[in-house]
């Protein structure tokens, strides 16, 4: 079921939004981490780096994906969501490792923190962050639950997971300047680092398993056998597949009808069936096959 011209362009301004936002932390978040030279601050800096990446690669990828299937990509281009989403996981990845060894290495060193007053800018500029992080994650729920977008709800997503790490470095950097426990900013950023890597197997893993044509999870293969085994007319089904491709799940479906039934109304029920399953699973393409139903001897 295609989006209409205004879920589209609502999903198109919450990506946006969120490429302005990352563009504006990330400068912040440089400018706090060159005045702080706190670890929990990169770490937050690495993660609104990723941040920007994946809401370019999701612009970019959701309005390629949004191109119609042509002759050299008959089910459409879907698949460029999942490329982009691997990429994104790998740098995730790399991420974290270089922020978990500088960590790790400065806690066995013993090194301290920064000056008191750096650690007052560096506390301002996370205040900043988690306030524009919240106004973002408010407009894309507004967006997600109108249009029904799994990456723009995807994105949203990452945008709340990112207030942990951001409010760590928060508390890393009072605590150093309140009470001068300095070593607070490399633990943060261990359990940041740590974030970022169990995120990046989560988005990496989801994107290659697209790649490689898996099946849709398990809830909407029965979800959409209940609705063909109870629809009117149908008699049977058999031979349902399912593969994913981006925010796409792509759906073939045999449905067994009363062979001496009218051609037009062995059409409407598929039809119908086909609009029932699009209902519950709005995000789906659906082929349905019609076969002769054969009554038992």
């Amino acid at each position: 079921m295609p989006q209409s011209a205004s879920d589209s362009r609502l999903n198109q301004s919450a990506l946006v939004a969120s490429v302005t936002v990352a563009v504006v932390l990330v400068l912040a978040k440089l400018w706090g981490y060159a005045a702080t030279g706190a670890l929990s601050v990169a770490a937050s800096l690495a993660d609104s780096g990723l941040d920007l990446m994946v809401a370019l690669g999701g612009l970019a990828a959701v309005t390629y994906a949004a191109r119609p299937p042509d002759e050299d990509h008959a089910f459409g281009h879907t698949s460029a969501e999942d490329l982009a989403a691997l990429g994104q996981a790998l740098f995730l990845l790399v991420s974290a490792g270089v922020i978990g060894g500088a960590a790790g290495l400065r806690l066995w060193r013993g090194e301290t923190a920064a000056p008191l007053m750096a650690e007052g800018i560096g506390m301002a500029v996370m205040v900043f962050s988690i306030a524009l992080t919240l106004a973002l994650v408010v407009f894309q729920r507004h967006v997600s639950r109108r249009t029904r977008s799994r990456v723009v709800m995807a994105d949203q997503l990452h945008y709340l997971g990112d207030l942990i790490p951001n409010v760590g470095a928060l508390v890393a950097l009072w605590a150093s300047a309140r009470f001068g426990l300095g070593q607070i900013d490399s633990v943060v950023a261990l359990g940041a680092a740590a974030m970022l890597a169990i995120g990046a197997l989560r988005v990496g893993r989801g994107a290659w398993n697209a790649l490689m044509d898996r099946a849709a999870d398990p809830e909407m293969i029965a979800g959409i056998e209940e609705i063909a085994r109870d629809w009117p007319g149908v008699h049977g089904f058999h031979d349902l597949k399912t593969r994913t491709a981006g925010s796409v799940t792509f759906v073939n479906l045999h449905i067994e009808l009363d062979g001496d039934q009218p051609l037009s109304q062995a059409h409407d029920i598929g039809a119908a069936l086909r609009r029932a399953i699009l209902e519950k699973y709005p995000n789906a393409d659906v082929i349905i096959h019609k076969d002769i139903w054969q009554p038992p001897a």
